[in-house]
């Protein structure tokens, strides 16, 4: 059996690049290596999150972060204990998706058992600082299965085998590998698999021992990928079906929701965060991305990890399924139809995006039925920063496709959708040429009484401006001025 923590975390910092300010100890505008130690412990100790996500993925890795972590902080850590009060979680990369970094996972996953002799030797006691990995892109059971098997078998499995016959194991030979297992959390991403979730998550764990299961369910990339309505409705649909499994099996269930600042994103900003316990009830871990950590004031940040941690777990909301696919074929269509005619002033504008993390970049690729081929765009976060740069809040594409009767369906269904709407349409800029027609339409028919930002507006015509006359000398100022007004980069 994988033994149980002594408790399941309710927010999860991340170390997503989606802050304009800098935190007080970044050693440049990027941040990597030292600086993300120093952000794990602030993210821990100072605002009281009780998990860091460590992203392998795209980056160096550093396979050290539990030594730097207890070395570096020994006061703290001596009163607050590694994986029992706060956790590391690694973000491993996706053999079967990223085969250039499919070998990362391999030291990722060997990693873990060194973790646990320097916990060990710094608590005197047994205790896995790390015994939790979080598998994205998620697309079948046998992925988190390979996973979960490659370190009981290969990583721990190796120690009782002796060099050759009648010599010593490798285990007497350089040391017990614990934890014996780990929990492999499964990251859903796209519409296909997160609405199999519950039945990947049941295949996963049929011939499981296990007293619980975490499951990651995105947030940003489905925004992105089908438009701001269909990712809500999506997370709600496998939220509940999720809540069904873990009743009909047995397991609790403990769902994360990676929720950025941005309405689109996920609308997780210190007044908003009532809400967003609202919209989604049956969520027990949120992620604390780096727009809430650094583009607020401490004290904000702390009130609302505070909330969240305290809120009391429900039942998800029950969503009509039928009704809600049948919208978001429709509405799906309208928006990638939208993003086709966009996505080269979107490219245009999101190379001057400034980077806020030492990693590689990932070229996401937005797919289109075949006759429309495959369009390139950049990650979501540059995506959304981008469409904001010029005036044009992504949660408005694709609202044409609202009929008279899907109104009250979508206000019934996404708790939040008209508030969120009129956050973010407080950054339109009516004079952009970019809004499509049809969507200008929408909004004057939508009677939702927004104000635009004045001066978010002035410097969204200064970029807008730049691109008509191609100057791109200053166009990443203005578009970290612009996102210091809405205190999210994208």
């Amino acid at each position: 059996m994988i033994a149980m923590a002594a408790k399941i975390p309710r927010c999860m910092s991340t170390q997503h690049p989606d802050n304009v300010n800098l935190p007080f100890f970044a050693e440049s505008t990027v941040l990597g290596g030292e600086d993300e130690i120093q952000e794990a412990y602030y993210a821990l100790s100072h605002l009281g999150c009780d998990e860091q996500m460590w992203d392998c993925e795209g980056k160096e890795v550093d396979d050290f972060v539990v030594k730097k972590l207890l070395t570096k902080y020994e006061s703290f850590f001596r009163e607050t204990k590694l994986g029992k009060d706060v956790f590391i979680t690694l973000r491993v990369p996706n053999p079967t998706i990223e085969k250039a970094e499919a070998k990362i996972l391999l030291e990722t996953l060997e990693s873990i058992p060194r973790s646990y002799d320097v916990a060990k030797l710094f608590y005197g006691a047994d205790l896995a600082p790390i015994f939790e990995v979080i598998l994205p892109m998620t697309t079948s059971a046998r992925c988190i299965d390979r996973i979960y098997r490659y370190y009981a078998d290969y990583v721990v499995g190796k120690q009782d085998k002796p060099f050759r016959d009648g010599d010593i194991t490798i285990a007497e030979w350089i040391g017990e590998f614990k934890p014996d297992r780990i929990n492999v959390i499964p990251l859903f991403e796209d519409r296909e698999h997160m609405l199999e979730a519950h039945s990947i998550t049941k295949q996963y764990l049929q011939d499981k021992d296990v007293e619980y299961q975490r499951v990651f369910l995105a947030r940003s990339d489905p925004a992105m990928n089908y438009g701001l309505i269909s990712a809500v409705l999506l997370n709600k649909i496998a939220l509940h079906r999720l809540h069904l499994l873990s009743e009909e099996i047995g397991v609790p269930i403990y769902p994360i929701i990676g929720v950025g600042s941005a309405p689109f994103r996920g609308d997780l900003r210190p007044e908003t965060v009532g809400k967003v316990m609202d919209e989604y009830p049956s969520a027990y871990t949120f992620t604390i991305q780096s727009a809430l950590k650094y583009d607020n004031p401490p004290e904000r940040v702390r009130e609302t990890v505070k909330k969240l941690k305290e809120r009391r777990v429900g039942k998800p909301q029950e969503i009509d399924e039928k009704k809600s696919l049948e919208f978001i074929d429709r509405y799906c269509r309208e928006y990638q139809k939208q993003i086709a005619v966009l996505a080269p002033v979107i490219n245009k504008v999101a190379r001057y995006v400034p980077a806020r993390r030492k990693r590689k970049l990932h070229v996401g690729l937005f797919g289109y039925s075949r006759n429309m081929g495959e369009i390139k765009l950049p990650r979501v976060i540059s995506f959304t920063a981008a469409l904001y740069s010029v005036g044009l809040p992504p949660e408005i594409l694709g609202i044409n496709a609202l009929s008279g009767d899907d109104a009250g369906f979508i206000r019934e269904s996404y708790v939040n959708y008209e508030t969120g709407l009129k956050d973010a349409l407080a950054y339109y800029n009516p004079d952009t040429e970019y809004v499509p027609a049809e969507v200008r339409k929408a909004i004057k028919k939508s009677g939702i009484d927004y104000e635009t930002n004045q001066e978010h507006k002035k410097i969204t015509d200064q970029i807008i401006d730049s691109i008509k006359k191609n100057q791109t000398e200053g166009r990443e100022e203005l578009i970290l001025r612009a996102a210091s007004v809405r205190k999210f980069l994208g």
